[in-house]
């Protein structure tokens, strides 16, 4: 990985230089004044206030990135097994590294809050589960060799239910309360990627590299089925339409839609033209943001099945992970470019999706939404505001899919 640059940044109140907060005029973030934010300052001399907290530059680059639950605070882990919690602020200058834990001996490939936000839980190449005092960074308790092989993704169920997937496909879920695994099943044949659970909290649906979706039934302790095969790696899970809808992200570039009790086989497919769909967020119960190896954030509608336009780029640089704040306000995204960026996404939720589609652009140009996503040096020159004064020939087209 590229190391990063030697600039020196504000700096957090801790005693650490290895991290930088990008100024604006930057070169690695812009080649003149920042045209990325509307800044508002008072007529005296005080900080300035932007539309979203500056970009978070790491030494090593970020696996994974999780935001408190109810405070302006992230926590990212990365390939070092570092992890790192930095408090955020829209005032120039005013994010904060809060503390550092480095008890991960491999790479830290998730990290996730407890739902009161007071515990931290981490899991790592090294094969443990980690937890830690939010407010301190302080090591609470750990599980050492939590799986024959190393941990690849991780779900905070409830205040004591963890569920853990490792590198050969062993689904594991924990009762932190006693530190032992109530259960222990391997039915993927490959990687899991990603782990949901329904709003009741009894069934855990995984994603796997071996292209299937699995259902585990948490209540009874048991696996109940995995679903057809699909032609790539599924890379990740979520629900959509109030839990009647499960999506699944793929390493073709293909987000996959099952019916809630429906799961064996799919019941819509949506090829959205990016290299990957390696994470997915839900915005709304329609709307979705993707991350792709190619450096592009896609927000999406589902049924009907549009690309609704692009978010932002960590330009050239696969994303790892987004991370959607408390308020809903900005998604969060860490990439391969040593970054954590922050995009406001405030307005997304009121878009809304014809049922007819718009002959696509000859270019296939995507719609920007935000004054971010134009990048630098015109890189995003392709993604033109559709509502720019061009007339676009429309035809009717139903949305694909069932609702």
């Amino acid at each position: 990985m590229a190391a990063s640059s030697g600039h020196a940044g504000p700096t957090s109140a801790s005693d650490t230089e290895q991290r930088e907060l990008l100024e604006p005029g930057d070169p690695a973030e812009s080649t003149g004044p920042d045209p990325y934010e509307d800044l508002e300052q008072g007529e005296g001399a005080g900080p300035r206030i932007r539309d979203t907290p500056q970009d978070i530059r790491l030494e090593a680059v970020a696996n994974t990135v999780a935001l408190h639950p109810s405070r302006d605070v992230l926590v990212c882990g990365d390939v070092d097994g570092d992890v790192y919690a930095f408090s955020y602020s829209c005032t120039e200058g005013g994010n904060q590294e809060l503390w550092s834990s480095g008890h991960h001996l491999k790479s830290c490939r998730q990290v996730r809050f407890s739902e009161d936000g007071l515990m931290l839980y981490s899991v790592s190449r090294d094969r443990a589960v980690h937890l830690l005092d939010v407010e301190r960074g302080q090591l609470v308790s750990r599980i050492r060799g939590a799986h024959g092989a190393p941990i690849n993704s991780l779900l905070v169920v409830d205040e004591n239910i963890l569920a853990t997937g490792d590198d050969v496909g062993t689904l594991k879920v924990w009762d932190m309360r006693r530190g032992t695994a109530i259960m222990d099943l391997k039915h993927h044949e490959d990687y899991i990627a990603d782990i949901t659970v329904d709003q009741a909290k009894r069934i855990l649906l995984t994603a796997s590299g071996d292209g299937t979706m699995g259902v585990f039934n948490i209540k009874r302790r048991r696996f109940e089925l995995l679903s057809e095969y699909q032609s790539g790696d599924l890379t990740s899970v979520a629900l959509m339409k109030r839990g009647r809808k499960v999506v699944c992200g793929s390493s073709e570039g293909t987000i996959y839609i099952f019916n809630w009790n429906g799961f064996g086989a799919t019941s819509d497919r949506f090829a959205i033209r990016a290299e990957s769909v390696d994470c997915i967020v839900p915005v709304t119960d329609s709307i979705l943001c993707t991350a792709s190896m190619d450096g592009y954030i896609r927000a999406v509608n589902l049924l009907p099945n549009r690309i609704i336009g692009c978010i932002g780029q960590h330009v050239g640089e696969p994303i790892e992970e987004l991370a959607r704040s408390w308020d809903a306000r900005f998604l969060v995204s860490c990439a391969h470019d040593q970054l954590i960026k922050f995009w406001d996404i405030s307005s997304l939720p009121a878009t809304t999706v014809n049922e007819y589609r718009k002959r696509k652009k000859k270019d296939g140009r995507m719609k920007s939404l935000s004054k971010k996503a134009h990048g630098d040096n015109n890189f995003f020159s392709g993604l033109v505001d559709e509502t720019e004064n061009t007339k676009e020939e429309e035809e009717e087209e139903g949305g694909s899919g069932s609702d």
